[in-house]
């Protein structure tokens, strides 16, 4: 379950997201991009933990990356590594492609436009890694997506799955307008509006999230699970800040009816650049974010 920054940019990526088919991906593009930016060194240090199990990988596979920014630093990262970027989205695998040019990776970076997990098929070879940040929950038989991922590996190749860890912080529990509590008022309301997104998906199969135990059930073997924390601190800076804006902004038109009117009053002056308590001029604004990465290999 992720109450997180992947409403605003990995529940956005082009996965096949039921009810997102008129989305302008090359108009949305740059904000992706920049909140991708915004969680750089929380992707870093993923990584670096990776690669104390993923030591020399042939191919890395991308599925679900946008516009591109973690499938980059997946080619700094591991510089001896052909990337493959996956997305449903062809504008942002065209920002995707561009960032490798100005990074100079192009001559091992490609992309592949089309809908997980069938997409997968057209991979020249299997994937010695296999990354899918919070793109998972876009399908609707998780259990099969998982079971085709790990069919796309190597033998001894690795899944990583960025899903699960905590729902995010921006504000203090007591801003000063409204009834205090306000986040983890929106939470709940969240967590029936993730609840209904997964059952209106095509081929929606309901399913526990025990991650290790699906990723066993596809034939692999789980090795680790680690939580990264993104704590970017009061005062926010300006790209902190108007991903916050940007994703409240986001809650507020998804959510509104789940909330009471005195709660959406108080998103209203959150979100009102003129008002003096809104997140534009408040000083107490900061991220705080955990999301947690499970591994588990095919079997050699």
């Amino acid at each position: 379950m992720a109450h997180d920054h992947d409403h605003e940019h990995n529940h956005q990526h082009g996965h096949g997201h039921h009810g997102q088919s008129d989305i302008d991906w090359a108009e949305m593009g740059p904000r992706l991009e920049s909140q991708a930016e915004l969680f750089a060194s929380l992707y870093e240090r993923a990584m670096a933990w990776l690669a104390q199990e993923v030591t020399e990988p042939g191919l890395i596979v991308d599925a679900g990356s946008g516009p591109g920014v973690v499938s980059c630093l997946f080619a700094e990262t591991f510089p001896g590594a052909r990337i493959v970027a996956v997305d449903g989205s062809e504008p942002l695998l065209a920002r995707a492609r561009a960032r490798a040019e100005r990074l100079g990776v192009t001559d091992r970076f490609d992309t592949i436009a089309g809908q997980l997990p069938d997409v997968l098929d057209e991979l020249d070879y299997p994937a010695d890694l296999l990354w899918a940040s919070r793109s998972l929950h876009h399908l609707g038989d998780q259990r099969a997506a998982l079971t085709a991922f790990a069919a796309r590996l190597a033998p001894g190749g690795t899944l990583a799955l960025m899903e699960g860890g905590l729902p995010p912080r921006y504000l203090p529990r007591d801003i000063g307008i409204g009834r205090p509590g306000l986040q983890a008022r929106i939470d709940a309301v969240e967590a029936e509006w993730f609840t209904r997104m997964r059952a209106e998906l095509p081929g929606h199969v309901a399913e526990a999230e025990d991650w290790p135990g699906l990723l066993a059930a596809a034939g692999l073997k789980h090795t680790r699970t680690h939580t990264f924390l993104l704590d970017l601190p009061a005062p926010a800076s300006e790209r902190a800040r108007g991903y916050v804006v940007a994703s409240l902004s986001h809650m507020r038109e998804r959510l509104a009816d789940g909330l009471d009117a005195e709660d959406l009053a108080t998103l209203d002056r959150l979100l009102d650049p003129d008002d003096e308590a809104s997140l534009h001029r408040r000083p107490d604004v900061f991220v705080l974010e955990a999301h947690t990465v499970h591994t588990a290999v095919r079997a050699g």
